[in-house]
C-alpha cells in the first residue's frame, strides 16, 4: 500500500476517534443537563461534562512526550466550545414586555388571585344597539398573547353593539409573570371568577377559543365561577381533562399542515441554547421550570417562526397559500414553558363530566370544519354539558376561525351575536346531542 494512502487512513482513523469523543461529550452534556434539570444555566452540567473529559484525555496523554500530551485534549476543547453556547444567553433574561398597541390602551388590573393582568376594552359603537351584558374575551395558548388578528375580530364586535373586554393570562402579553408552580387549569379558572368580580357588572357573556375554550368549559363545571357567567360560547375547545386529553381520535377537514410555506422570521430554535431548553422541554426531559433558562429568557426567546406548521393548521387547506399575518413581531408573546405547565396539569386532572352535566348555564359550542383538534375534545363537552343550547358547524374555516379571510369574521361575529341576543342562528344546529356518534362516525 503506498504511504500516501497508509498515512490517510491513519489520519481518517484519529479524526475519527476525534469526532466520536466529540459526539460523546456533547451527549453527556445533554444527559447532564437532563438529570440536574439544567441547574447554573446548564453551568453545572458543562462543567462536570468537561472535567471528566478532559480529565480522561490527560490520563490518555500521561505517557507522551509534551506537547503530544495535549493533543487528546482537542476534541475535549472543541466539545466546551460547542457546548458552551447553552449555557449562554443570547437575549435578555428579564422579562422585555411588548410595546404598546397604536389602537386600544392598555390597562393593568390587580386581580384577587395575586395575578396581574393586562386588559383591553373596546366599548360599543354609539351606532350598533348596546348589548347589556359585558362581554369578556379568553384567548387561545395557552399563556399566549392576545394577537393582533384577534384584536381586530374583537374591534368588530364591539361595533356591532357588544362591551368588549378580554385579558392576557397572567405570563402572557403585557400581563405579568407568575412563579412556574402557579401556572394550573385551576388557577386560570380562578382568574375568570377575579376577572368579572373585578369588572363588577354583574354576569358576563364569555367567549372561550382554543385553550381558553377548556379554561370555560372548567368555568362551567365550577358552580361558584359559572355563577358568574350570562352565557358562554366554547369555540375550538382544547381538552377539558385527563381523560379527555388522552382521547386519540380524527380531526376535521384537512388543514393547511404541510401545504402552506414555511413562515419566515428568525427562529429561536436555531440557537443552540433555545434548541435544546424547547426541545428537551417537549421531551419530558427538563422541567418547566428548568434552571436552563428562566421563565422570562424562555419568553423573550420564543418568536412566532417557532410556532411553524402549528400556524398553518389553523387554517383550511384550500387557504394554504393565503394564511395572513396572525400578530406582528412586535406584538407576539408566547410562554412554552408556562405553556407546558398548564397544559401537563389539565393531563394530571380527574374527569369534570360529573359536575359539567349539572352546568345550567346557556352555553354554545363553535366547531370549524379543518380544525386541527381532535372531534372528541369539543364534542366530550357537547355530551356532558346538558345546557348547551346550539352548536355551530363552521364551514370554510380552520382552527383560529376569525381570520380576516372572505367574510369569515362576519359570519363568526353573526353565530355570536344571534345566540348572546336569543335569536334563530344562520347556521343549522349539527351536530346535536343525539347526533354525536353519527357525526364522529362521518368524520365531519
Amino acid at each position: 500500500m503506498p504511504a500516501f494512502l497508509i498515512r490517510l487512513a491513519r489520519f481518517t482513523g484519529r479524526l475519527s476517534l476525534a469526532l466520536g469523543a466529540v459526539a460523546a461529550l456533547i451527549a453527556l452534556f445533554l444527559a447532564l443537563i437532563a438529570l440536574t434539570d439544567g441547574a447554573g444555566s446548564g453551568l453545572v452540567a458543562w462543567s462536570t461534562a468537561i472535567g471528566a473529559g478532559g480529565a480522561l484525555a490527560l490520563w490518555r496523554g500521561r505517557r507522551r512526550a509534551w506537547p503530544a500530551r495535549l493533543v487528546p485534549l482537542v476534541p475535549v476543547a472543541v466539545a466546551a466550545a460547542l457546548t458552551a453556547s447553552v449555557c449562554i444567553p443570547t437575549v435578555p433574561v428579564q422579562r422585555q414586555r411588548p410595546p404598546a398597541l397604536p389602537f386600544v390602551a392598555t390597562q393593568h388590573w390587580q386581580l384577587s388571585t395575586g395575578s396581574r393582568v393586562a386588559v383591553y376594552h373596546y366599548p360599543p359603537a354609539r351606532s350598533a344597539p348596546r348589548h347589556p351584558v359585558p362581554f369578556v374575551y379568553l384567548n387561545g395558548g395557552p399563556v399566549r398573547g392576545i394577537s393582533v388578528l384577534d384584536h381586530r375580530f374583537l374591534r368588530l364586535l364591539a361595533r356591532q353593539g357588544h362591551d368588549v373586554y378580554a385579558y392576557e393570562p397572567a405570563g402572557a402579553g403585557r400581563s405579568d409573570l407568575l412563579p412556574m408552580d402557579q401556572y394550573t387549569i385551576s388557577r386560570s379558572v380562578r382568574d375568570l371568577a377575579a376577572f368579572v368580580d373585578r369588572l363588577d357588572k354583574g354576569k358576563a357573556d364569555v367567549l372561550g377559543f382554543s385553550a381558553g375554550g377548556a379554561v370555560l368549559t372548567r368555568a362551567l363545571a365550577d358552580p361558584r365561577v359559572a355563577a358568574r357567567l350570562h352565557r358562554a360560547i366554547i369555540a375550538e375547545p382544547g381538552p377539558m381533562d385527563g381523560p379527555t386529553a388522552h382521547i386519540t381520535g380524527h380531526k376535521g377537514r384537512s388543514s393547511a399542515r404541510g401545504l402552506a410555506p414555511a413562515m419566515t422570521g428568525p427562529r429561536s430554535t436555531h440557537v443552540p441554547r433555545y434548541a435544546v431548553a424547547f426541545g428537551l422541554m417537549r421531551l419530558g426531559l427538563l422541567s418547566p421550570g428548568t434552571g436552563l433558562i428562566g421563565q422570562a429568557e424562555g419568553v423573550n426567546a420564543f418568536t412566532a417562526a417557532d410556532l411553524g406548521s402549528d400556524t398553518a393548521s389553523a387554517y383550511c387547506a384550500r387557504d394554504a397559500h393565503r394564511i395572513p399575518t396572525e400578530d406582528s413581531a412586535q406584538n407576539f408573546s408566547f410562554s412554552p414553558a408556562a405553556s407546558l405547565r398548564i397544559q401537563q396539569t389539565i393531563k394530571d386532572s380527574p374527569s369534570i363530566a360529573p359536575r359539567l352535566g349539572r352546568s345550567r348555564t346557556p352555553a354554545m359550542l363553535m366547531i370549524a370544519e379543518c380544525s386541527s383538534q381532535v372531534r372528541q375534545w369539543a364534542t366530550a363537552v357537547l355530551t356532558h354539558d346538558p345546557a348547551i343550547e346550539r352548536t355551530q358547524y363552521m364551514p370554510g374555516v380552520g382552527h383560529h376561525m376569525w381570520n380576516g379571510l372572505d367574510d369569515n369574521d362576519d359570519r363568526a361575529a353573526a353565530v355570536i351575536t344571534a345566540f348572546l341576543q336569543g335569536e334563530p342562528s344562520p347556521l343549522p344546529n349539527h351536530p346535536t346531542h343525539e347526533t354525536v356518534p353519527a357525526f364522529l362516525r362521518d368524520h365531519e
